[in-house]
């Protein structure tokens, strides 16, 4: 494991290959609410020029205002067909929402996965009683003073853009 300021990364990425080349990832930027997942996921998605979904404005345009853990299931599964539409069209896109369980994580199914672990806790005590750390990530941010071109460089060299 290699240590970034701030960011740790820690296995090896999965992607979707056809003739050496990446044709497409899906990126899910996680953590507690009020860690910073929006602001990286704004500068991220300006750096790699690709989709970006944020859950609390999907969650809004649905109209969707429950958060029991079988709705956060659903909004995982909301989040995944957003991004698998754009995979899809063989872009990269980035989304970023609390996706609180391992169980979430697991329906969102992304290529790579951002865990902002940059609080001990969020503003939600509901949220914080059910979110569980992640058992698989591939980048660790800890703590708000993280290079974001650090970040950009490891997704880029990665991904082959025409």
């Amino acid at each position: 494991m290699s240590k970034h300021s701030g960011l740790l990364i820690s296995s090896i990425l999965k992607y979707i290959y056809i003739n050496d080349r990446i044709l497409r990832m899906k990126i899910l930027i996680m953590g507690l609410p009020g860690s910073g997942k929006t602001t990286l996921a704004s500068k991220l998605a300006s750096s790699l020029d690709c989709a970006w979904f944020n859950g609390d404005v999907v969650r809004k345009l649905c109209g969707h205002h429950d958060f029991s853990p079988e709705s956060r299931d659903i909004q995982a599964m909301r989040m995944r067909t957003y991004a698998d539409f754009e995979t899809e069209l063989k872009k990269i896109v980035i989304c970023d929402f609390v996706c609180p369980t391992n169980k979430a994580r697991e329906i969102f199914d992304a290529d790579l996965i951002i865990w902002m672990n940059t609080i001990a806790a969020g503003r939600y005590d509901d949220t914080n009683l059910l979110f569980e750390k992640p058992d698989k990530y591939d980048i660790r941010i800890k703590n708000f003073d993280y290079d974001i071109s650090e970040i950009t460089k490891i997704i880029k060299k990665n991904v082959n853009y025409k």
